[in-house]
This record gives structure tokens, C-alpha cells and sequence, in this order.
């Protein structure tokens, strides 16, 4: 299992923030764990804490993270690997997300598994295969599609 030199094998949120244009509140991306380019996989982490601004309104007397941001958390993810398997001077955008599923729900205090497992690639974007787990048990599954476009028409 080889890697290209400039890849890491995993990723801090210095390097994260490198990739990724969001920012807090909406950098959902902890740590990237793991990284194989030659498989096209990716896993990264989002510790969920109860100080998250959506627990005060997401149900407050039995808060869980809203599911459309675990989907927002593995786009994330996904647009970390398809930027790395992609242009680096251009920026991975979601396009579509295909074939969700929620499975069970998020807590606080819980630790956010995030796997993007590429399905397709090329010069134009990509789509990847997207699970986020809590303790090995499947939370979110999805499809999502990514486009490029350069980081000035953002």
C-alpha cells in the first residue's frame, strides 16, 4: 500500500481547514483518520458534544444531532478523499446525495465514525459511498455526488 508523498496518511484540523472552506459552526470534520488513495477510502472522526448549537432546538429534552448534518458530515468527509484523488487546485462541491438512510440516532457524546469509500472519479468531480458509525453500529448511509469548481467562483 503505497502512497503518493504529499498524501498523509491521516490529517489534523490545521490540515483539514486546508482543504475544507467551512468554519466553525460548520466545520463537521474533527480528524481524518485514515487515508488510502490507492483504495479510494477515507475515515475521519466528528466528536459530537453537547455544547453543539443545534442540541438547544433539535430536541432538547432528548437531543440528537439532525440527520441532514451527519449528511453534511460526510460530505465533508467525502469532499476531503475527492479532493485528494482530484484537482488540488480546484474544490469539491456537493452535487447529490443518493439513497440515504438513517438508521440510528446520534447523541451527545457520541464519536462520529465518517467512511467515504470512492465509487467513481474523474476530472469533473465524483461520488462516493458514505457511512457514519457510532461504536461500529451504522447511524447515516448515503451516495453522495461532488462536482469541481475553482475556489474563486465560491
Amino acid at each position: 500500500m503505497s502512497q503518493a508523498a504529499d498524501i498523509p496518511f491521516s490529517m489534523d484540523i490545521k490540515q483539514i481547514i486546508d482543504i475544507l472552506p467551512h468554519r466553525y459552526p460548520f466545520l463537521l470534520v474533527d480528524r481524518v483518520l485514515e487515508i488510502d488513495l490507492e483504495r479510494g477510502y477515507l475515515l475521519a472522526q466528528k466528536n459530537v458534544t453537547f455544547n453543539e448549537s443545534f442540541f438547544q432546538g433539535h430536541f432538547p429534552d432528548a437531543p440528537i444531532m439532525p440527520g441532514v448534518l451527519i449528511l453534511e458530515a460526510l460530505a465533508q468527509a467525502g469532499g476531503i478523499l475527492v479532493h485528494l484523488k482530484g484537482p488540488r487546485s480546484k474544490i469539491a462541491i456537493l452535487l447529490n446525495v443518493n439513497n440515504a438512510k438513517f438508521r440510528h440516532p446520534v447523541k451527545p457524546g457520541d464519536v462520529l465514525h465518517l467512511r467515504a469509500e470512492g465509487i467513481h472519479f474523474s476530472s469533473k468531480g465524483g461520488r462516493i459511498k458514505a457511512e457514519a458509525l457510532v461504536n461500529q453500529k451504522v447511524a447515516v448511509e448515503a451516495e453522495i455526488g461532488f462536482v469541481f469548481v475553482d475556489k474563486s467562483q465560491i
